[in-house]
């Protein structure tokens, strides 16, 4: 958790938020006094990733498996050998 003044901080700020949403916990202070915390949203994160693993879910529900072979063949179509 790293502590940061109030004008830093507005300064930097696009550069602060891109190390919250790597995970970093942020602590806003004013003359010395500490009043803001800025954290990353995990919950927020977590449901993009809850429904993106629900839409492969579904994908593979309604295509079935694909053999490493039928991979291989379509990233190979239209390469030239």
């Amino acid at each position: 958790m790293r502590e940061i003044q109030a004008s830093e901080a507005k300064t930097h700020l696009p550069q602060l938020l891109d190390e919250v949403e790597r995970g970093a916990t942020l602590i806003i202070t004013r003359h010395g006094h500490r009043i803001a915390r800025i954290v990353p949203e995990f919950d927020w994160r977590q449901d993009k990733i809850d429904k993106a693993l629900g839409a492969i879910r579904d994908l593979r529900k309604r295509t079935g498996r694909i053999s490493v072979a039928d991979l291989l063949s379509a990233r190979d179509e239209g390469r030239k050998p």
